[in-house]
């Protein structure tokens, strides 16, 4: 510093002095406790301590106008962990905001921080509740918090998306339970591993109902099952993206993550809601058994119908039956009289044409007896003629004027181009057959001939 142009020496305090005052200043004017009102934005455990980055937001905006760190010693933590989470069904994790009992310290060495006594779970429960409330009317809003519920469950919902993780021992329960139904209905079930607890569980699920919803038609409804696990683990589950992909999906959703004491938002949102794993699967069978019960109602009452109406229709009969032979009788009595007479009738017309045929055939008998003479004689004339051309040209009498007959596998040759070199002939003479190989052939010169 300077003064008056003169240079003073000001005095030198070491950071540990000035650390120490500070900490004096702290004891003598904050050594009461106060109720802090807060969000965690960040939490650790070590050595059985807790560790906690406690910051303020400004209303309307998530830029922090408060930050501070806080510590909860183990003999404090070791009790107020477990009421916290007994209580709020919920696990102190980042984005939480919380109500703590606390007093300031101020170490020489490690600095400011505030130091936990208490934490009310009342205070997280409201704003629990406070912020579960804003997403139910955000979703009402949007139209879309009874869309999943208004779907039809089909009949036969037997192909069944199970989202659960794959080492659960609920999903292994779930499976089992629906094998060994009573009824022995078979279901198909898909598992869609995912995260079922930690921070993950909002990210993982919605990363599932997407791969179902990419082959959807090949299944009747959508199973969310968590196989037990801590309660304080339900905070994924509370989840506004989640809600709305639940609520738009377009298969029935059925719940069955294990708690009992609240419903979550997943629960609100879906079609059904069930307690457990084995409940789901109950639900499933249950829903198949209404049917298989509906179906032998109405098979019962189909049966029951045509039995009376087969009754029904047994007395029709007897009563006809017993009209059948007075009827019989009349209407044989009628059909006989016609028949008589229209065999009289019959008979007559029968006679007269028989009368007139005969006549008429008398007439052409007359006729026909010096045609036919004459008829037979031209044809008998004619056969003569033919006889006697036939013996002219009978092959014998050729032969026994010395002529031959030469065949080639029974076929009469009458040129040598129908012959080969090798071919064996057959000559027919008159009084026998001789047979010849050819060896040598030439041609028949018309005018050498002459």
């Amino acid at each position: 510093m300077r003064h008056n142009g003169l240079h003073d020496t000001p005095r030198h305090y070491s950071l540990m002095e000035l650390n120490r005052m500070v900490r004096i200043t702290l004891e003598d004017n904050l050594c009461d406790q106060y109720w802090l009102e807060a969000e965690i934005a960040q939490i650790g455990e070590n050595r059985g301590h807790c560790y906690l980055d406690l910051i303020e937001k400004a209303e309307g905006y998530n830029t922090p106008v408060a930050r501070a760190q806080a510590k909860c010693w183990r003999n404090v933590w070791g009790s107020v962990k477990p009421y916290f989470e007994h209580t709020t069904g919920q696990t102190l994790r980042a984005g939480m905001k919380v109500l703590v009992l606390v007093h300031p310290d101020f170490h020489e060495a490690y600095g400011f921080s505030w130091i936990i006594d208490d934490i009310d779970p009342r205070f997280t429960l409201g704003d629990m509740a406070k912020r579960r409330q804003e997403i139910i009317r955000q979703l009402k809003t949007e139209g879309v918090f009874d869309l999943n519920r208004e779907l039809p469950l089909p009949l036969f919902t037997q192909r069944i998306a199970v989202i659960s993780s794959r080492t659960a021992a609920g999903y292994g329960d779930f499976c089992r339970q629906l094998e060994e139904n009573a009824r022995g209905f078979r279901f198909s079930t898909t598992l869609f591993d995912a995260l079922m607890q930690g921070e993950g569980v909002e990210v993982s699920i919605i990363a599932a109902l997407d791969r179902i919803n990419a082959k959807i038609e090949e299944y009747d409804c959508v199973v969310i099952i968590r196989g037990g696990g801590a309660t304080s683990d339900m905070a994924g589950f509370d989840s506004l993206q989640l809600a709305e992909n639940v609520a738009n999906f377009p298969l029935p959703i059925i719940t069955g993550i294990g708690h009992d004491r609240d419903e979550c938002i997943l629960d609100m949102v879906s079609h059904t809601r069930v307690k457990t794993p084995t409940a789901a699967a109950a639900f499933l069978i249950d829903n198949l058994n209404r049917v298989a019960d509906r179906i032998d109602n109405a098979a019962e009452r189909v049966l029951n119908y045509v039995q009376h109406r087969m009754d029904i229709e047994k007395t029709r009969l007897n009563r006809v039956s017993e009209r059948i032979p007075i009827l019989f009788s009349l209407v044989k009595s009628k059909q006989e009289n016609k028949l008589e007479r229209l065999n009289q009738v019959m008979l007559h017309n029968v006679s007269r044409r028989l009368d007139r045929h005969n006549a008429d055939l008398k007439a052409l008998s007359m006729r026909i007896a010096p045609a036919l003479a004459g008829l037979i004689d031209r044809r008998r004339h004619a056969l003569d003629l033919l006889e006697h051309r036939s013996k002219a040209l009978d092959p014998t009498l050729l032969l026994q004027r010395g002529y031959s007959i030469t065949t080639l596998n029974g076929h009469a040759l009458r040129s040598p181009s129908e012959i080969k070199h090798g071919d064996i002939l057959t000559t027919r003479l008159a009084e026998g057959t001789v047979t010849s190989v050819v060896e040598k052939l030439s041609k028949y010169n018309k005018q050498n001939n002459k």
